[in-house]
């Protein structure tokens, strides 16, 4: 049933303080803390009725230890002093026997004045203002980590993506130049009229003095051109044609494509001596005799040049060319189609890749500003920086002292950069760059200025001629077109360079005319664009928009001054991702990092690391650069341990574990990497860093980088035979961090496979799979699944060998179901199905003995069984596959004639057992709270475990059965329900054992042994939820071995650097994801950031206004309802969210219902995944803080963690694991108890076991088992809630047992109550409030304790028996105990259909019998069940 219940407000008094979440309420109550009641000596004894408000509350989050109450009750035999002494706390003390306490060493009862004090001596904790700012500062979330959040498996990228796009695949140069100069000089052309003055220079020479000598002119001018030329290309075989005849045109055009074969031909077009080109674009030449101007066309132009070529027409009207071009090559085009046509071997030139630069318009004439040279144009292509300081000086309205003349003087070369000629050439660059970075697209800047550097070169001085040549009443033109670009703000930077320069040009002509000396001051400009990157940067590149200063960081990183601050600025660039890394590659930064890799700069080294490993990330594609100059040196040396690096020592092994990467990905699938870095020294220092305990990130890498160097490399296996390595990789299976223990198993799986498989091989790649067997116990899905893939490795390895143990298997399982068939009385003879068909050889030959079961293969196979049923169905998909490989290649070996009949009477008996002796969930009743039924009264004893078998091996041998992989395998694919175990009933003896004689046997029974069966008339099975990015296996398609593994490339884009703080997890990101900024919950003002500021509030605010109702709680009636919820089927378990208005109800079978309380609507339903027989036992709310998680248990032994738990469409299974290994799933018992401890992250997992398994969900790893101490099952588990250490265990004999987690394992156990004689229904202890410890057995009794007594402080008779006391069928017997958190006040539910509300003093508060009201419609459980017991009760935890 459930019911919700209020009490009647009161007014406030005081109220008890609040421990859970102080984070959000301490802050108010540190303030009212007066210094005199932070350092008092002893406890205040307060009364029961008005307690005295306490400062703050305790929360879960802390790991704090104090002093034990134990220790002085001990040595005083009397109340003990808590004294606020900053000592180390000891641990309690353990008791002198198992089975009562020593009498000596605890007071017998405490004294009555001191009744209602905080509990167990916990006064002087929250006393202290140092410790409860230290839990307000304190809060650690579990299950939030990117592999919960992928799953371990990597990114789906897009098939058409191409990491190395960057790279220049069709890479051109220009090998050829041919320069015509049609200047007729002394003759004007026809169509030409020259201004007086007009514009005279040609190539800065000025050809009208020397009229007489026009050869000489011709030739000086010519050879000028080429000098002009070669400054931008040096490599470029450069031909001069003065004046040359149509002839000549033909000739040399020819020659030229001739030779350059399919590289770039130049071809520079001076006509200002000839005719303008006409309207078809047809430019002029001259005859032999130069008595007439003779007109090319461009559709011989094209024949003779080919392509691909660089065309530029210095002319007027040279549109014409441009606008005509294309139509003739369209026309070559058609041509040569129709000539494939007749003849498709013939082989024709290409003629369509062409770039094209024209001076002006197609009616536009060139300048003639006499103050300008005649070839402006050509000028500023080739001579850039002459012409801008003359367009500066022309163009400036002030006054200066500096001539057209003297700006010849500038000192330096333009290849020196840190001179006044170099820096202006450097910056011009720059700028250029940086314009058309920010104008072009992405792809015409990739063709333009990056794939040859003599198109890259005219194309930056075509930027500078279109805004001069603009001025100047011109519009140049360029295939492809460009944007306009003169208008850019960067022009303005660039006057204000020259405007710099040019002021302190006289004080350096000065100086060389033998002046005072002078120290040229350089430019501002690299500084200032830097300080500019680093403010974009700051900001956080929204929207990924590219940063407009990059081509200025790629030019300053050629400067020694300036290029720290510019890779360091670059690195926390390349930080914000792939989509940055890409930008930084298109923009050419590959060949800088890469020569960087020589320099011997100690400072560079930390950020070329971070640089080169970020480039990796993206593009794995740079091995064969790095092996270039032997570049990867620099990474193998950074390797060392010996190595220094300018940074602290932590920071010192981050960067080593970037470089154990970079090593890994230089050695990825290239043979040659793998080649060069073989040695033993590398693979010891990989294996010295597995000690490395401070940084799980370099152990990590650590193992990939081995893993890569042995990939299918047989000599660097044995290099890592000879030292070790595959031992020592087998010791991080029991690693803290789930990535270091899946990357040893990805190491291990390479290390398999050496061809000559001697006896020694196997001897080693045997002894491997033996000592990591123990990782399927793993709780990380990602771990385990790596371990399949070990598996599939070895199984298609050693597959003879599986077959055989899976022949078997089956010849086990079959004898299992025959001896099943025979204790329960039904014949399983039919046709061919006896105990001997199956076995090879004649009757007369001595008992089967198998041969694998003692063997590695064997050992593995039965692992490879279980895997196919584990909870995650990733995990159990991966080794379905296995499985149906194996079984599909027995059915074809020689095996197969033997194995089908195995496998046909393994179906037919699972049949027949199923329909004689059906799953207990179909023929036992409901089950109640902790998933228990009761035996079938007259079925015979059940079988008793042999001692050498183990509750695992005998319970999975029955759910791990290969009946269903026979199934499957017979008579189809799998399906949904195909996941769940076929169970095959065998009745199981309680795991406690002997019960003890002095009392009845009923009362050592769970209270809900007779509960009547609940049948609701229609179940629908809920959807049970997936992990993201699930993707069904296809049981039509064969299964492949091995399988492939997806860790390496989740790895690189998840690189997880894990910081022991506090014995917590710090995650940060590498490589593929931003390191160096804040993540995006923690950015302010990001979407997550603000959530979580709200959900902060909103928790203040329900704090806040609950407090008081706390205080009012147990003098109050609990009598008010407030909702009614029609669940569909039997609620078992129910629990409320902290602060959400969530309430989750599971179920008498597999579902759990998520419902909002307040609005009396239910948000989610879905099924928990059981097997048939079992159900779900707990729930938890993780996280409850922030964004909440549900955790699962289930009497299998399971336990799950869901993710938007509130939603049908978004829930997700974040992860599952068998928590409790040893555990027989099982419907009677007490199945699966546990408790959470959200502060140290722990998990507390007992039931139908002898231990008490402490899992550390940080790490996913069980990391202590508490001995049990009993025979009897355990029902129940809580800690205390102020440091986590201490531990309390109910058990079904009634005793109840206090474990101290910091004592070690003989002496663990302080302390033991026996006041219960019945099962403990459950024992609990507060988070707030007075810390009360409250149990409850099924006789009705409910006991308050204090850890310092060895006596009960108060027993209360919460549920009267019925006949004679016994709790028998018709009795009184509590069924379930609920205690509030914080308030004195607990519940108790009855067999008898009320719920009894109690205070802590004895007090009732309330007696309820819910019924439906007369106003409510519909039909509920309640109005068909009034006498049916009260299964589960809840208090929220703040609410009232």
């Amino acid at each position: 049933m459930l019911a919700l219940a209020q009490p009647t407000p009161r007014l406030p008094t005081q109220y008890y303080p609040d421990n859970e979440n102080v984070r959000q309420y301490v802050s108010a109550q540190i303030r009212q803390l007066s210094p005199e009641r932070s350092s008092r000596q002893s406890p205040v004894r307060r009364s029961s009725l008005q307690p005295t408000e306490k400062p703050a509350r305790r929360s879960a989050s802390t790991v704090t230890a104090i002093k034990s109450p134990l220790n002085a009750a001990s040595e005083n035999g009397s109340t003990p002093t808590i004294k606020a002494e900053n000592k180390k706390p000891r641990a309690l003390v353990r008791s002198n026997t198992d089975v009562v306490t020593t009498r000596q060493s605890l007071p017998e009862r405490p004294d009555p004045t001191e009744e209602w004090e905080i509990r167990h001596g916990y006064d002087e904790q929250y006393n202290s203002v140092k410790y409860l700012e230290h839990l307000s500062s304190t809060f650690f979330m579990y299950y939030t980590d990117k592999r919960h959040e992928t799953g371990g498996k990597p990114r789906q990228r897009d098939p058409n993506y191409n990491p190395s796009e960057w790279r220049m695949r069709d890479r051109l140069k220009t090998v050829s130049a041919a320069l015509i100069m049609c200047l007729n000089i002394g003759v004007d052309p026809p169509d030409v009229v020259k201004t007086n003055p007009t514009a005279k220079l040609e190539c800065w020479i000025d050809p009208t003095p020397i009229i007489g000598t026009n050869s000489k002119t011709m030739e000086q001018i010519g050879k000028k051109l080429q000098e002009q030329y070669e400054m931008l290309s040096i490599r470029v075989r450069y031909k001069q044609y003065l004046d040359p005849s149509v002839e000549e045109t033909q000739k040399f055009c020819k020659s030229l494509r001739r030779n350059a074969k399919d590289e770039r031909i130049l071809f520079h077009y001076n006509g200002h001596g000839v005719p303008m080109p006409t309207p078809s674009g047809e430019i002029w030449v001259f005859n032999r005799n130069y008595t007439q101007y003779i007109p090319v066309s461009l559709y011989d132009l094209q024949i003779w040049l080919g392509a691909p070529s660089l065309y530029v027409f210095d002319c007027s009207n040279a549109g014409n060319i441009i606008a005509n071009f294309d139509r003739f090559v369209e026309k070559h085009e058609e041509e040569d189609a129709e000539a494939k046509k007749k003849d498709p071997n013939l082989q024709l030139p290409t003629h369509g890749d062409n770039i094209q630069l024209a001076a002006c318009g197609k009616t536009e004439f060139l300048p003639t500003n006499p103050n300008l040279p005649a070839d402006l144009f050509t000028c500023c292509l080739t001579t850039p920086i002459d012409i801008s300081l003359r367009f500066f000086l022309l163009n400036n309205p002030l006054s200066c002292e500096v001539s057209l003349k003297d700006v010849t003087r500038i000192p330096g070369r333009l290849a020196e950069r840190r001179s006044p000629l170099g820096e202006l050439n450097w910056i011009f660059t720059a700028i250029t760059d940086t314009i058309a970075w920010n104008l072009l697209p992405r792809a015409t800047f990739k063709k333009l200025f990056r794939q040859d550097l003599m198109v890259a070169a005219l194309f930056r001085n075509f930027l500078l001629g279109e805004r001069i040549m603009r001025a100047n009443g011109c519009h140049p033109m360029s295939v492809p077109s460009l944007p306009e670009t003169h208008t850019h703000s960067l022009w303005q930077a660039w006057d204000l360079t020259i405007e710099t320069v040019l002021a302190q040009l006289p004080a350096m002509i000065a100086a060389e005319d033998g002046g005072p000396s002078y120290e040229y001051v350089n430019s501002p400009f690299f500084e200032d664009q830097l300080t500019a990157f680093e403010v974009y940067l700051t900001q956080g590149a929204p929207n990924q928009e590219a940063p407009s200063q990059l081509p200025i960081v790629l030019q300053v990183l050629l400067s020694q001054v300036h290029r720290l601050r510019a890779l360091i600025l670059l690195s926390r660039f390349l930080d914000m991702g792939a989509w940055a890394v890409n930008l930084a590659l298109t923009i050419g930064i590959f060949p800088y990092v890469l020569k960087l890799l020589q320099s011997a700069a100690f400072e560079l080294k930390p950020v070329m690391i971070f640089i080169w490993a970020r480039i990796l990330a993206v593009d794995g594609a740079c091995q064969a650069d790095l092996i270039k100059d032997n570049g990867y040196q620099y990474f193998l040396a950074m390797l060392n341990p010996s190595a220094q690096l300018p940074l602290p020592n932590g920071n010192a092994t981050e960067h080593r574990a970037m470089s154990a990467f970079i090593i890994a990905m230089f050695c990825r699938g290239f043979r040659q990497g793998q080649t060069v870095c073989l040695s033993s020294e590398l693979i010891e220092t990989c294996i010295g860093h597995f000690q490395d305990g401070d940084n799980p990130l370099l152990r990590q890498w650590s193992c990939l980088c081995i893993s890569m160097l042995w990939a299918d490399f047989p000599e660097a296996k044995w290099v890592g035979i000879r030292c070790q390595a595959h031992q020592k990789l087998c010791e991080m299976a029991i690693d803290a961090v789930p990535e270091v223990r899946a990357a040893a198993l990805h190491a291990l799986t390479n290390f398999l496979g050496i061809p000559d498989l001697t006896a020694q091989v196997a001897h080693y790649e045997e002894g491997v799979a033996s000592t990591i067997m123990i990782m399927t116990n793993d709780g990380n899905s990602m771990v385990r699944r790596e371990l399949l893939v070990f598996f599939s490795t070895f199984v298609k390895r050693y597959q003879n060998k599986f077959l055989v143990a899976a022949f078997e298997q089956l010849v086990e399982e079959k004898e299992v179901l025959l001896d099943t068939a025979a204790k329960n009385h039904w014949n399983p003879q039919h046709g061919s199905l006896s105990r001997r068909s199956s076995k090879p050889g004649s009757d007369d030959e001595p008992d089967f003995q198998p041969v694998s079961k003692s063997s590695v293969q064997g050992t593995m196979w039965m692992h490879l069984l279980i895997l196919s049923i584990d909870p995650h169905p990733e995990v159990a998909q991966d080794a379905r596959i296995i499985v149906d490989d194996i079984h599909e290649a027995l059915l074809a070996s020689p095996l197969g004639s033997g194995a089908q009949p195995l496998m046909n009477d393994i179906v037919r008996l699972s049949r027949r057992a199923a329909v004689s002796n059906p799953p207990a969930a179909s023929r036992q009743p409901s089950a109640a709270p902790n998933g228990r039924r009761t035996p079938v009264s007259g079925s015979p004893a059940p079988p008793t475990l042999p001692k050498n078998e183990s509750y695992l091996s005998a319970g999975m041998r029955r759910t791990a059965s290969v009946a269903a992989a026979m199934k499957r395998l017979t008579f189809g694919g799998s399906t949904e329900e195909s996941q769940a175990p076929q169970t095959i009933q065998v009745t199981q003896h309680y795991p406690g054992g002997p019960k003890r004689s002095r009392v009845p046997e009923e009362w050592s029974r769970p209270p809900d042994i007779h509960d009547p069966e609940s049948k609701p008339k229609v179940y629908i099975k809920a959807k049970s939820p997936k992990p993201r990015g699930f993707q069904k296996y296809d049981p039509s398609s064969a299964p492949t071995l091995p399988l492939r593994s997806g860790f390496f490339d989740w790895s690189i884009e998840v690189g997880n650097i894990i910081i022991s703080r506090d014995r917590q997890l710090i995650i940060q990101q590498y490589f593929a994801e931003p390191q160096l900024r804040p993540t995006e919950p923690e950015e302010p003002g990001s979407d997550d950031y603000n959530k979580k500021l709200w959900r902060r509030s909103r928790n203040e605010k329900v704090l806040t206004c609950t407090q008081p109702l706390k205080g009012v709680a147990g003098t109050s009636r609990w009598d008010e309802p407030i909702g009614y919820f029609n669940n569909g089927s039997q609620p078992t378990k129910m629990y409320f969210h902290q602060f959400e208005d969530h309430l989750a109800i599971a179920d008498d079978r597999d579902s759990i219902c998520i419902w909002d309380w307040t609005n009396h609507t239910r948000l989610c339903r879905f099924s928990n995944g059981n097997p048939p027989g079992s159900r779900i036992n707990e729930a938890r709310f993780i996280n409850e803080d922030d964004s909440a998680l549900l955790l699962t248990g289930s009497s299998d032994g399971i336990v799950k963690i869901f993710r938007n738990y509130e939603s049908d469409k978004d829930i997700e299974l974040v992860s599952a694991f068998r928590a409790l290994t040893d555990h027989v799933p099982s419907t009677k018992n007490a199945g699966l108890v546990l408790d959470w401890q959200q502060g140290q992250g722990k998990l507390l997992v007992a039931g139908d076991v002898k231990a008490i398994r402490v899992w550390n969900v940080a790490t996913e790893f069980c990391t202590r088992a508490i001995t049990a101490r009993s025979n009897s099952p355990i029902t129940s588990l809580t800690h205390d809630a102020v440091e986590g250490s201490t531990l309390i265990a109910g058990y079904g004999d009634g005793a109840i047992r206090v474990f101290d987690q910091r004592m070690k394992p003989s002496t663990e156990m302080v302390l033991v109550w026996r006041k219960h004689n019945q099962w403990i229904t459950n024992v609990h202890m507060q988070r707030g409030g007075f810390r009360e410890l409250v149990s409850g057995c099924r006789d009705g009794e409910v006991k308050l304790w204090d850890l310092r007594w060895k006596d009960e402080l108060r027993t209360i008779r919460a549920v009267e028996s019925e006949a004679g006391g016994g709790g028998g069928p018709r009795g009184g017997v509590m069924r379930g105990l609920s205690v509030h958190e914080h308030a004195p006040v607990f519940a108790a539910g009855s067999s008898s259909h009320t719920l009894n509300v109690f205070h802590m003093n004895g007090t009732p508060l309330s007696v309820l019998s819910p019924t439906i009201p007369s106003t409510y419609t519909g039909t509920h459980f309640l109005q068909s069940h009034r006498h049916t017991p009260m299964a589960s009760s809840a208090f929220h935890p703040h609410r009232m």
